[in-house]
C-alpha cells in the first residue's frame, strides 16, 4: 500500500486465524481491504459496502462484524476469525459440512459470512430454537436459496453438537 502525504498512518497488530499479524497502514482502510488486499483472505467477501448485506461478516472478538465497517485502527488488538480459520478442505468445520450435506451452497457468495454469522451464534447458545437461528442469521442476505436450508444446516449442527470443529 503507497503511503500518501499528510495521511494517518497506523500499526495495527491483530490475531488472525490463528497466525499474529502485525501492519502499517493508512487509518482510514477498512478491515476488509486489510484482510483481502493485504492478508490475501478472499472468502470475506465485499458486497453492499455500508454494511447492509453480510457478505464481509467476519467474528471479531468474539462478535460478529461487518468488516466493510469497522476501521483499521479498531483491529488493533482484536482476535479476527475468517472463513478461512475454520477449516480446510481435507478438514471442514461442522457447519461447512452441514451447508454441504443440506444444500445451502448455491452461488456461494454469502456462504462465508453466513457461516461465521451461524458459528457466533451457536458459540453464545449451543441449542437455539429456528427462530432464533433466522434473528442469528438475519444481517446476512442470500438471493438463492430462500434461507430454509441454511436454517436446516444450523440446525442440524446445533443438534449434533460443533465440539469437533471449535
Amino acid at each position: 500500500m503507497e503511503e500518501k502525504l499528510g495521511e494517518e498512518i497506523v500499526e495495527i497488530s491483530a490475531m488472525v486465524n490463528g497466525t499474529s499479524v502485525v501492519l502499517r497502514t493508512p487509518a482510514n482502510r477498512t478491515m476488509l481491504s486489510i484482510l483481502r488486499e493485504d492478508l490475501h483472505l478472499t472468502g470475506v467477501k465485499e458486497g453492499c459496502g455500508i454494511g447492509e448485506c453480510g457478505a464481509c461478516t467476519v467474528i471479531m472478538d468474539g462478535k460478529v462484524v461487518n468488516a466493510c465497517m469497522v476501521l483499521a485502527p479498531k483491529m488493533d488488538g482484536a482476535t479476527i476469525t475468517t472463513i478461512e480459520g475454520l477449516g480446510d478442505e481435507e478438514n471442514l468445520h461442522p457447519l461447512q459440512k452441514a451447508f454441504i450435506e443440506h444444500g445451502a451452497v448455491q452461488c456461494g457468495f454469502c456462504t462465508p459470512g453466513m457461516i461465521l454469522s451461524a458459528k457466533a451464534l451457536l458459540d453464545e447458545k449451543p441449542h437455539p430454537t429456528r427462530l432464533e437461528i433466522r434473528e442469528g442469521i438475519s444481517g446476512n442476505l442470500c438471493r438463492c436459496t430462500g434461507y430454509q436450508q441454511i436454517v436446516d444446516a444450523i440446525e442440524s449442527v446445533a443438534e449434533g453438537g460443533m465440539e469437533e470443529g471449535r
